[in-house]
């Protein structure tokens, strides 16, 4: 028997000693700002050289510090705002170029951040797809996905087989990609011809709030590559796209009931009781407006852990909000191009 792999060495939160990727912004845990120190340094100099009347000068070292913070917090959005008010001080030729999309974003809160995180989604798969191609160089990995694409082949037509194998295979490289940036070793994903695909993992997650990003990781991203099929949709108005989009957003949308070892399962267990509660009431509102089945699933299964034992008693906002978005969004994506609906 071959001995367990080693996992890359960790970097760990000063604060809480809580495992951090090696470009983490901020600790997933106790959400301290991994670069504080620097932070802090960039500020005095940033406000020496306004002092001194450095405009240019000032505005590179606070364009330094927005690299370094999370979109969603206030010391980005405070950044940011010395940033525009420094643009309209400078020259067109030594201002940096606006960012009216990160501003919008920021300004939308928690929806508007998860909208913004599925743009660097994209840009990652593309400026980084050597990680995402990793499964298809698994024998495992494309033998199954050949295998279950025969199988939908046969149900669907070669077309939408396709999709569906690609929209299942970015949700599973979704949990990998999140793995990956906590150190957490595990398979390529193996698909299951029939019932999706699975990612093994070689360790536990260190805590339950990264056992809750890992699961919620795949529904982002099966929700940006829903997007995707979205996209097509409506500049072509193929009713592939449109089934492609249904399809995927219902599959995204079944895996967030919170019960057993589906990614809404592994959601909830970092959620209090009233974050459950939060959750549930949304689920239900989405269901009475859209009369998508799935949602009452969401519902059902949101009711079942309400009464459960295993609620934490802190908050875990991110993971609240990763939630509620997911339903929300997906929820509307499972009309698209129903007559009268949405799409």
């Amino acid at each position: 028997m071959s001995a367990a792999p080693q996992p890359e060495p960790r970097v760990v939160c000063a604060d809480c000693g809580a495992a951090l990727a090696a470009d983490a912004l901020s600790c997933p845990e106790c959400r301290a700002l991994v670069h504080a120190a620097k932070l802090e340094q960039l500020a005095l100099e940033a406000r020496a050289a306004t002092e001194r009347n450095d405009l240019p000068g000032a505005y590179a070292i606070w364009k330094q510090m927005l690299a370094l913070l999370p979109p969603e917090t206030r010391q980005y959005r405070s950044v940011d705002a010395r940033l525009a008010e420094l643009e309209k001080q400078l020259p067109k030729s030594e201002a940096a170029p606006q960012r009216p999309m990160a501003r919008w974003a920021a300004r939308l809160g928690p929806v508007g951040v998860f909208l913004w995180k599925s743009k660097l989604i994209l840009l990652t798969l593309a400026s980084k797809g050597k990680l995402v191609l990793l499964g298809l160089t698994k024998l495992s990995t494309l033998t199954t996905m050949l295998a279950s694409m025969g199988l939908y082949w046969s149900w669907y037509g070669w077309r939408f087989a396709v999709g569906l194998v690609l929209s299942i295979y970015i949700h599973e490289m979704g949990h990998v990609w999140e793995l990956r940036k906590f150190g957490i070793a595990a398979t390529a994903p193996a698909f299951i011809p029939g019932f999706g695909a699975v990612v093994l993992l070689k360790q536990r997650p260190a805590t339950v709030g990264q056992d809750a990003r890992v699961g919620l990781a795949g529904p982002i991203w099966g929700l940006v590559a829903t997007g995707f099929w979205l996209g097509l949709y409506w500049i072509t108005k193929a009713p592939l796209f449109a089934a492609l989009t249904r399809f995927g957003a219902w599959i995204n949308l079944f895996n967030l009931i919170p019960v057993w070892q589906l990614d809404g399962g592994r959601g909830f267990a970092a959620l209090t009781r009233a974050n459950r509660g939060f959750i549930l009431g949304l689920a239900a509102l989405m269901w009475i407006l859209t009369n998508d089945g799935v949602l009452l699933l969401v519902v059902l299964g949101a009711a079942y852990r309400l009464f459960t034992k295993d609620a934490p008693a802190v908050s875990d906002a991110p993971v609240l909000q990763r939630f509620a978005v997911l339903v929300v969004l997906l929820a509307i994506l499972c009309l698209t191009g129903l007559p009268g609906r949405a799409g």
